[in-house]
């Protein structure tokens, strides 16, 4: 692209899966898992832990914590990460609107 060229910004909605042309039901299930994964991320972070200790407390193997880490998202179902964010004690809310 040349410096005089002006590209399109389109604003995103409020799921990028759905942004980028996943069906309905296949890019909420992503957005579900993308969130909670973040959260166990964040959790981990915040404890300091390095993989091999979280994959410790979890009861997960230290390349597991690894795809979690790195947002492997196929690897993990919501019934997954909802059980790893109960054993760190997180709440987790199902809201239907």
């Amino acid at each position: 692209m040349s410096q005089n060229q002006v590209s399109e910004v389109i604003q995103g909605g409020a799921n990028v899966f759905a942004d980028l042309g996943f069906a309905p039901e296949e890019a909420l299930n992503l957005k579900i898992r993308a969130d909670l994964m973040l959260n166990i991320k964040r959790f981990i972070q915040s404890q300091g832990w390095t993989q091999k200790q979280a994959a410790l407390f979890f009861g997960e193997t230290q390349p597991r914590i690894s795809d979690l880490m790195n947002g492997d998202i196929d690897r993990f179902s919501i019934d997954k990460l909802v059980m790893m964010l109960a054993h760190a004690g997180m709440n987790v809310r199902v809201e239907v609107l």
